[in-house]
Protein backbone atom coordinates (compact mmCIF):
# COMPACT_ATOMS: atom_id res chain seq x y z
CA UNK A 1 0.00 0.00 0.00
CA UNK A 2 2.16 3.06 -1.11
CA UNK A 3 1.09 6.47 0.23
CA UNK A 4 2.93 10.13 -0.11
CA UNK A 5 2.62 10.48 3.75
CA UNK A 6 3.55 7.97 6.47
CA UNK A 7 0.55 6.27 7.90
CA UNK A 8 -1.23 7.05 10.82
CA UNK A 9 -1.90 4.85 13.97
CA UNK A 10 -5.22 4.07 13.29
CA UNK A 11 -4.71 4.18 9.24
CA UNK A 12 -1.99 1.23 10.25
CA UNK A 13 -4.09 -0.77 12.78
CA UNK A 14 -7.11 -0.67 10.37
CA UNK A 15 -4.92 -1.63 7.44
CA UNK A 16 -3.89 -4.65 10.16
CA UNK A 17 -7.63 -5.34 10.67
CA UNK A 18 -8.44 -6.24 7.36
CA UNK A 19 -4.82 -8.17 6.46
CA UNK A 20 -4.86 -10.20 9.83
CA UNK A 21 -7.47 -13.29 8.78
CA UNK A 22 -6.08 -13.47 5.39
CA UNK A 23 -4.08 -16.08 3.87
CA UNK A 24 0.00 -16.16 3.39
CA UNK A 25 0.70 -14.53 -0.53
CA UNK A 26 3.02 -17.38 -1.64
CA UNK A 27 3.49 -20.75 -1.74
CA UNK A 28 5.81 -22.92 0.05
CA UNK A 29 5.15 -21.61 3.88
CA UNK A 30 7.73 -22.41 6.55
CA UNK A 31 11.07 -22.88 3.76
CA UNK A 32 13.31 -20.95 5.36
CA UNK A 33 13.55 -23.86 7.97
CA UNK A 34 14.64 -25.68 5.72
CA UNK A 35 16.75 -23.09 2.89
CA UNK A 36 14.85 -23.80 0.50
CA UNK A 37 12.79 -21.68 -1.49
CA UNK A 38 9.87 -21.77 -4.13
CA UNK A 39 10.99 -22.24 -7.64
CA UNK A 40 10.87 -18.67 -9.57
CA UNK A 41 11.62 -16.60 -6.27
CA UNK A 42 14.82 -15.02 -5.16
CA UNK A 43 16.76 -16.64 -2.22
CA UNK A 44 19.14 -14.51 -0.02
CA UNK A 45 21.22 -15.84 2.42
CA UNK A 46 23.08 -12.71 4.66
CA UNK A 47 25.06 -13.54 7.95
CA UNK A 48 26.95 -11.57 10.17
CA UNK A 49 29.82 -12.56 13.46
CA UNK A 50 28.28 -10.07 16.69
CA UNK A 51 30.66 -11.25 18.78
CA UNK A 52 31.41 -13.68 21.40
CA UNK A 53 30.06 -14.92 24.61
CA UNK A 54 27.40 -14.71 27.18
CA UNK A 55 26.57 -11.61 27.37
CA UNK A 56 26.29 -10.93 23.45
CA UNK A 57 24.46 -13.79 23.31
CA UNK A 58 21.79 -12.54 25.27
CA UNK A 59 21.94 -9.11 23.71
CA UNK A 60 21.07 -10.57 20.45
CA UNK A 61 18.53 -12.88 21.73
CA UNK A 62 16.69 -9.30 23.32
CA UNK A 63 17.30 -7.49 20.15
CA UNK A 64 15.39 -10.09 18.16
CA UNK A 65 12.53 -9.95 20.58
CA UNK A 66 12.37 -6.07 20.53
CA UNK A 67 12.45 -6.05 16.42
CA UNK A 68 15.88 -3.59 16.67
CA UNK A 69 17.32 -5.72 13.74
CA UNK A 70 14.60 -3.28 11.95
CA UNK A 71 16.84 0.03 10.77
CA UNK A 72 15.58 2.96 12.74
CA UNK A 73 14.67 5.73 10.58
CA UNK A 74 13.51 4.28 7.35
CA UNK A 75 11.63 1.34 8.69
CA UNK A 76 9.78 0.04 11.79
CA UNK A 77 7.07 -2.57 12.97
CA UNK A 78 3.48 -2.16 14.63
CA UNK A 79 3.15 -3.18 16.97
CA UNK A 80 6.38 -1.87 18.36
CA UNK A 81 5.89 -5.01 21.50
CA UNK A 82 4.37 -7.60 18.86
CA UNK A 83 5.47 -10.54 21.24
CA UNK A 84 7.17 -13.75 19.14
CA UNK A 85 4.95 -15.97 18.77
CA UNK A 86 3.89 -18.01 15.64
CA UNK A 87 1.08 -16.65 14.17
CA UNK A 88 1.19 -12.72 15.44
CA UNK A 89 0.87 -10.29 12.30
CA UNK A 90 2.51 -7.04 12.32
CA UNK A 91 2.54 -4.06 9.88
CA UNK A 92 6.11 -3.12 8.33
CA UNK A 93 6.73 0.68 6.93
CA UNK A 94 9.35 1.34 4.51
CA UNK A 95 10.13 4.91 3.49
CA UNK A 96 11.68 4.66 0.21
CA UNK A 97 12.30 7.24 -2.79
CA UNK A 98 9.70 9.24 -0.99
CA UNK A 99 6.63 6.91 -0.68
CA UNK A 100 5.48 4.70 2.27
CA UNK A 101 4.83 1.45 1.77
CA UNK A 102 2.68 -0.21 4.40
CA UNK A 103 3.17 -4.07 4.59
CA UNK A 104 1.81 -7.04 6.58
CA UNK A 105 3.46 -10.04 7.42
CA UNK A 106 2.50 -12.76 9.75
CA UNK A 107 4.90 -15.06 12.02
CA UNK A 108 5.80 -18.49 10.66
CA UNK A 109 7.80 -20.38 13.21
CA UNK A 110 9.88 -19.74 15.66
CA UNK A 111 13.61 -20.99 16.92
CA UNK A 112 14.41 -21.25 20.49
CA UNK A 113 16.73 -23.23 22.31
CA UNK A 114 19.85 -23.07 23.88
CA UNK A 115 21.84 -22.51 20.19
CA UNK A 116 19.06 -20.66 17.98
CA UNK A 117 16.61 -17.61 18.84
CA UNK A 118 14.74 -16.11 16.05
CA UNK A 119 11.51 -16.63 13.98
CA UNK A 120 10.58 -16.31 10.30
CA UNK A 121 7.55 -14.40 9.24
CA UNK A 122 5.54 -13.88 5.79
CA UNK A 123 4.09 -11.96 3.56
CA UNK A 124 0.21 -11.47 3.46
CA UNK A 125 -1.60 -9.91 0.98
CA UNK A 126 -0.91 -6.36 1.79
CA UNK A 127 2.44 -6.35 1.30
CA UNK A 128 4.57 -4.96 -1.60
CA UNK A 129 6.62 -8.10 -1.73
CA UNK A 130 5.61 -11.89 -1.88
CA UNK A 131 8.14 -14.62 0.52
CA UNK A 132 9.37 -15.28 3.60
CA UNK A 133 12.12 -14.06 5.28
CA UNK A 134 14.24 -15.75 8.98
CA UNK A 135 15.86 -13.45 11.53
CA UNK A 136 18.06 -15.38 13.25
CA UNK A 137 20.65 -15.34 16.38
CA UNK A 138 23.07 -18.20 16.38
CA UNK A 139 25.48 -19.53 19.65
CA UNK A 140 27.91 -21.77 17.86
CA UNK A 141 30.35 -24.15 19.37
CA UNK A 142 33.28 -21.64 20.06
CA UNK A 143 30.94 -19.02 21.92
CA UNK A 144 30.59 -16.83 18.55
CA UNK A 145 27.15 -15.13 18.05
CA UNK A 146 26.08 -14.98 14.56
CA UNK A 147 23.04 -13.19 12.76
CA UNK A 148 21.69 -14.00 9.54
CA UNK A 149 18.94 -13.73 7.45
CA UNK A 150 17.23 -15.69 5.05
CA UNK A 151 14.93 -14.76 2.71
CA UNK A 152 12.84 -16.04 -0.35
CA UNK A 153 11.07 -12.95 -2.40
CA UNK A 154 9.08 -11.87 -5.66
CA UNK A 155 7.90 -8.73 -6.46
CA UNK A 156 3.72 -8.63 -5.53
CA UNK A 157 2.90 -5.20 -6.39
CA UNK A 158 3.38 -3.81 -9.94
CA UNK A 159 5.20 -0.84 -8.73
CA UNK A 160 7.77 -3.34 -7.43
CA UNK A 161 7.82 -5.72 -10.44
CA UNK A 162 8.18 -2.21 -12.51
CA UNK A 163 11.13 -1.28 -10.35
CA UNK A 164 12.64 -4.54 -9.85
CA UNK A 165 15.94 -3.36 -9.64
CA UNK A 166 15.09 -0.72 -7.03
CA UNK A 167 13.49 -2.75 -4.90
CA UNK A 168 16.30 -5.45 -4.88
CA UNK A 169 18.51 -2.71 -3.82
CA UNK A 170 16.25 -1.62 -1.28
CA UNK A 171 16.69 -5.61 -0.22
CA UNK A 172 20.24 -5.37 -0.03
CA UNK A 173 20.35 -1.86 1.60
CA UNK A 174 18.07 -3.47 4.31
CA UNK A 175 20.20 -6.45 4.72
CA UNK A 176 23.29 -4.10 5.32
CA UNK A 177 21.33 -1.54 7.86
CA UNK A 178 19.68 -4.83 9.64
CA UNK A 179 23.19 -6.24 9.74
CA UNK A 180 24.56 -2.60 11.63
CA UNK A 181 21.03 -2.22 13.49
CA UNK A 182 22.05 -5.70 14.92
CA UNK A 183 25.91 -5.10 16.22
CA UNK A 184 24.36 -1.96 17.91
CA UNK A 185 22.01 -3.48 19.76
CA UNK A 186 24.78 -6.16 20.93
CA UNK A 187 27.49 -3.28 21.77
CA UNK A 188 28.24 -4.03 25.82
Amino acid sequence: MPALFAPTVAQTQAFLTTQTPLPFSYPGVGSTRQATAPVGFNHDFNIIELGQGEAVWAAAKTAIRQWRMFPAGWTNIHPVNTPICAGEVVAMTVRSLGIWWLNSCRIVYVLDNDRQFGFAYGTLPGHVERGEELFLVERLDDDRVIYSIRAFSQPRHWLARLGYPVARAFQRRFVRDSKAAMLQAVKL
